[in-house]
């Protein structure tokens, strides 16, 4: 088929923005978007007029909720560019955008340094092998510290990252920047906006720093490239051209992370940095084929970013758009798509045809005939498809790696105000939770109550809140709920029998079977032992489903059950009664009998929390994480501020935000995220179960 791409594979980049909450990426993204002409006026994140920011929840807040996409021009290049949330309740966005990038942007206040979501982000970067430059953001700011920035990168998150540009004065004082490649300074004109700079000679005073700093960027990234590095160790001249070849082959195999500074908001550093987004971050043909396996043998195959390669795509993004219905955005791996053409959801088995096209810039929409290898755009019409869906050609079906997703930590009961609320509200929460593979919804049928399950308590006011403006349903909201689990802790055997006679054909399930704990995070595992066919293979699914219907509701406190094996070890049947109902049935009474014997005990999700505090409250703020069952795990001095780091359950942190404030005269902030499941202490679990039970 023949194509008309614009613009060559090679300069086209796909970037994320990441970051801590409150580090600046929109308001950089706002920038990138002004100085390659997208917009012809800077928003402001805290006017509410952030582009990409549109949500009415983000315009209030501050904040990114949502991931927003868009795309731009840079010099004849092609940047893609997804600005994803800092908070850590939206974690899932940020997990989906990195799935689908070839590179990106960290983004680090210069006061704060690596915070604990930047950690969570650069992690996850890690994780999908993500190649990442640094902007250290907000140079003017009091307290910045580049250098101690960089050398926090390094301790917290293993990045050898080394500056690529220094800054020219700090805090009020910072004037602009030296590039260590080019060995310039630039200097931005104020009137301008930003839009303008001038690039001079280094000042004498800064020569000798920038010579130390552009040795030490050199010996750093000389041995990315044989010969850089005979040139190097002979004492030679290396040229521009060359050292940014070296940081590019050092950036896209994940060694080596340069790093840039400026201010954002007063408009300096985001040229440079711009640049380096085309020098050193990969296009996509710089990034191994993408894996998956062939729908129908199973066996492993790639995809080439090639126009010509078969078509294949993933769908990492739905959204319910009031204009145009159900909005999915994808990522091309390979091939080309038009508008009119069919494609094959391969994870699903169904056929659709694509009706429309479009390009995203966060939400304003712009219609288009194809996309090509390497793009990011999204379509609608779509009936049957699901976040990490893969779009394929039914001929050449290939279903790419799956996306995993957290499971949520938090509850709350919600139930609507009025009967015409009760029908929209079913509705609703489906469609939200189709957007959002974090968010859970299930009905309790002991209280009739529908229970909805999120992320942490931001996570839900959100999703409440939305429900009530964009889909005008009245509900009310419960107190929320810690998402407990429960497991075992002992290997036991354990039979299940169900017989039932009732005149006629009666019903005959019979089961042994061996239920044993797994490594915490290891999951649930069913193992088929059975030997000389005593159950019969056409049942062993049953007792597969009757393990995991018993799983949803322990036998302590009607939790869900986690990290067991449970192994089908014998059994026996009726030729007449034995049916899947039956065996189903006896492998639910095997399995509670067993769990009670393995000396079941209930799990809490335990948070990571930091406190930045005031010295003056650093004793205060101790005390009481202590009386949280919480344990300090550490603290560190920053600028005049105490940063204790600790691991506190989440249930003891509900309205901890005004407790701290109240405490330390509203001088403290904290942030928390999810670390893991731990065994509740004896105490604590006798009244989790008294509180169900009563």
């Amino acid at each position: 088929m023949a194509t008309t791409r614009q613009i060559p594979l090679a300069r086209t980049r796909n970037i994320g923005i990441m970051a801590h909450i409150d580090a600046g990426k929109t308001t950089l993204t706002e920038r990138i978007l002004f100085y390659t002409g997208r917009t012809h006026k800077i928003g402001e994140v805290h006017d509410g007029a952030a582009t990409m920011d549109w949500m009415p929840q983000e315009q209030e807040r501050g904040i990114t909720i949502t991931s927003a996409a868009t795309t731009c021009f840079w010099k004849t290049n092609r940047i893609n560019i997804i600005d994803t949330p800092g908070h850590v309740d939206f974690t899932i966005e940020v997990e989906r955008s990195l799935r689908v990038l070839d590179g990106a942007i960290g983004v680090f206040g210069a006061v704060e340094g690596v915070e604990p979501q930047s950690e969570t982000v650069w992690r996850q970067a890690t994780n999908y092998g993500v190649p990442r430059i640094a902007f250290v953001n907000k140079m003017d700011r009091v307290g910045a510290d580049y250098f101690a920035a960089i050398s926090q990168m390094r301790s917290r998150l293993g990045a050898n990252a080394h500056p690529v540009t220094l800054p020219v004065g700090f805090e009020e004082k910072f004037d602009g920047i030296i590039h260590l490649v080019e060995m310039k300074r630039y200097r931005w004109l104020d009137d301008s906006l930003g839009a303008k700079f001038e690039v001079e000679e280094i000042p004498a005073d800064m020569k000798e720093m920038a010579e130390k700093y552009h040795k030490e960027l050199v010996e750093a990234v000389a041995e990315f490239d044989d010969v850089v590095m005979q040139k190097y160790l002979d004492g030679k001249e290396i040229t521009v051209e060359e050292l940014q070849s070296c940081i590019r082959k050092g950036t896209i195999s994940n060694k080596f992370n340069p790093v840039f500074c400026g201010s954002a908001f007063k408009n300096k550093g985001v040229q440079p940095l711009l640049d380096a987004v085309i020098n050193y971050l990969p296009s996509p043909i710089d990034i191994p084929p993408v894996k998956g396996h062939n729908a129908d043998t199973n066996e492993e195959e790639t995809r080439e970013a090639n126009d010509d390669a078969p078509f294949s795509a993933l769908a990492f993004k739905i959204m319910t758009d009031p204009h145009v219905g159900k909005l999915v955005y994808f990522r091309v791996y390979s091939g080309t798509l038009s508008i009119g053409s069919y494609v094959y959801n391969s994870t699903k088995g169904s056929r659709e045809r694509i009706g429309r096209l479009l390009q995203m810039h966060a939400n304003k929409r712009e219609e288009i005939k194809e996309v090509h290898a390497g793009d990011i755009a999204a379509t609608v019409g779509i009936k049957t498809i699901t976040t990490g869906d893969t779009l394929c050609l039914e001929d050449k079906p290939i279903i790419l790696e799956k996306m995993v997703f957290p499971e949520p930590v938090i509850s709350v009961a919600i139930e609507p105000k009025t009967k015409v609320d009760q029908e929209k509200m079913g509705m609703a929460l489906s469609k939200l939770a189709e957007e959002d593979p974090s968010f859970r919804v299930k009905g309790d049928e002991e209280t009739g109550q529908t229970i909805i399950s999120g992320m942490g308590e931001l996570h839900l006011e959100i999703i409440v809140d939305r429900m009530m403006r964009e889909f005008n349903v009245q509900a009310n909201v419960g107190k929320p709920q810690v998402a407990y689990r429960e497991t075992i802790r002992k290997t036991v055997e354990a039979e299940g029998k169900y017989i039932r006679q009732t005149g006629g054909r009666g019903q005959y399930g019979h089961v042994y079977i061996t239920l044993e704990p797994q490594a915490p995070g290891k999951g649930i595992e069913f193992v088929d032992a059975v030997k000389g066919g005593t159950v019969p293979r056409e049942y062993i699914p049953a007792v597969e489903k009757g393990m995991m219907e018993a799983k949803d509701a322990g036998v302590l406190a009607g939790y869900p059950v986690v990290d067991f094996k449970f192994t089908l070890t014998d059994g026996s049947y009726h030729d007449v009664d034995s049916n899947e109902m039956a065996f189903k049935i006896a492998a639910s009474m095997a399995f509670k009998d067993a769990m009670r014997e393995a000396s079941p005990v209930i799990l809490e999700p335990v948070m990571d929390v930091e406190v930045v505090t005031p010295d003056d409250f650093m004793g205060p703020v101790m005390g009481d994480l202590q009386s949280k069952r919480g344990k300090i795990e550490g603290m560190e001095l920053r600028g005049t501020a105490q940063i204790i780091r600790s691991k506190v359950p989440l249930s003891e942190m509900f309205g901890y935000s005004t407790n701290l404030r109240s405490m330390t005269q509203g001088r403290a902030t904290y942030t928390m995220q999810f670390a893991h499941y731990e065994e509740t202490p004896k105490s604590v679990q006798q009244e989790i179960i008294a509180k169900v039970k009563g």
